[in-house]
């Protein structure tokens, strides 16, 4: 994720200034630099609870598998003696 961040926010500064050196006013770059600094930040946000959201998901299947194979089923021989 760090590396995707990292480039986003390269971004924010290259498109800015290319605009300015294609003739864009500094108040449309300045506007597309927070436009794009906005959604950087807020895909920022998305891909973070995204990464709880799965690593909270692999938490709980891999409880829910212990617990299930943990337990003696229902035709599990629970010890004792068999009559023969």
């Amino acid at each position: 994720m760090k590396d995707v961040v990292g480039w986003a926010a390269f971004s924010c500064v290259l498109v800015p200034v290319v605009l300015i050196v294609y003739g864009t006013s500094l108040a449309g770059a300045g506007g597309a630099a927070l436009g794009l600094a906005a959604v950087t930040g807020a895909c920022r946000v998305l891909l973070r609870r995204s990464e709880r959201g799965t690593a909270r998901l692999c938490t709980e299947r891999h409880t829910g598998d212990r617990a299930r194979h943990g337990r003696a089923g229902a035709g599990a021989h629970r010890g004792g003696r068999h009559g023969g």
